[in-house]
């Protein structure tokens, strides 16, 4: 069977996993179905995995008690995490009409249709999740552009692209389930040589000393495992990716996290973040690099 074929979950099936790890992982986003990924989604029709970014528009929320409220706080929250893949779109660098880009944990595709309404390019994802893939599709086929935008459902250690195809590629807050310097080594393979990767990602800081409590937290509630910022930076070195850009998102994460906290939405995971970001454990960065 085609991994092009994923269109419904009952004529597809997630290829063996190289790791039991990876079959918990593939379990854990099939069944996840937390109303902030929804919710949010449902303002505009994007559907997204990740945080925000950027000051919170306390005009947009009305008054505080107004029977409206929770919908202006949802309406913003989605602002701010669109906000955020915009910041990614924005490091791409230059992308052409006949380019392919690859979004690596694509989740439900938020970000391959803001990226292919920009650039009008093709953009491939991929997940272990047969439930997000299949999410993705349909939501592509409901905006018409199907033949353009494509969610797969495959390891992204191993993407069934060819050497050389794509001319920009990210990990949107999902390289943390993976070891680095196979992510890495794979996303130099299929990228073009000069071609841009970025990652958007949540890392322990090394200046703390080791992962904090707090840290350990997000690990488990997540069933993932945060990496350094100095793992990220030395694998990339490894594997011809060469860093154009480092930027602290800290800062602009925070209001996101602290108005969340604030909302009908609250899955338990919010201190953990808010207090990591404050007591500088847990930074939040952007990667850009080019492939050499």
């Amino acid at each position: 069977m085609s991994l092009s074929d994923v269109t419904t979950r009952d004529t597809v099936t997630i290829p063996g996993p190289a790791t039991p790890y990876q079959g918990d992982i593939a379990r854990y986003w099939d069944h996840e179905a937390r109303p902030v990924n929804l919710r949010l989604g449902d303002v505009d029709g994007l559907y997204h995995h990740h945080y925000g970014i950027g000051d919170v528009d306390h005009a947009a929320l009305g008054e505080p008690g107004a029977p409206d409220r929770e919908e202006r706080l949802i309406a913003e929250l989605h602002r701010l995490e669109s906000a955020q893949t915009n910041v990614l779109l924005d490091h791409l660098g230059p992308v052409q009409r006949d380019d392919t880009l690859v979004d690596a944990g694509c989740g439900r595709g938020g970000s391959m249709v803001m990226a292919h309404q920009r650039f009008g390019c093709s953009v491939e994802g991929v997940t272990l999740s047969v439930k997000q893939a299949d999410f993705a599709n349909r939501r592509a086929k409901e905006l018409g552009i199907e033949e353009s935008v494509r969610a797969r459902v495959c390891n992204m250690l191993g993407m069934p692209f060819a050497t050389g195809e794509a001319a920009a590629s990210w990990n949107n807050e999902s390289s943390m389930y993976v070891d680095l310097q196979d992510l890495f080594a794979e996303h130099s393979r299929i990228l073009s040589v000069g071609g841009r990767y970025v990652t958007i990602t949540g890392c322990w800081n090394p200046i703390y000393g080791q992962p904090s409590k707090w840290v350990s937290q997000i690990n488990a509630h997540f069933e993932c495992n945060i990496h350094s910022r100095r793992e990220y930076l030395r694998a990339m070195a490894d594997n011809r990716l060469v860093p154009q850009a480092v930027v602290d998102l800290t800062a602009e994460t925070l209001p996101y996290w602290e108005l969340r906290a604030t909302s009908s939405l609250t899955t338990g995971i919010e201190e953990a973040f808010i207090n990591s970001y404050k007591d500088g454990s847990f930074q939040y960065l952007l990667i850009a690099a080019d492939r050499v």
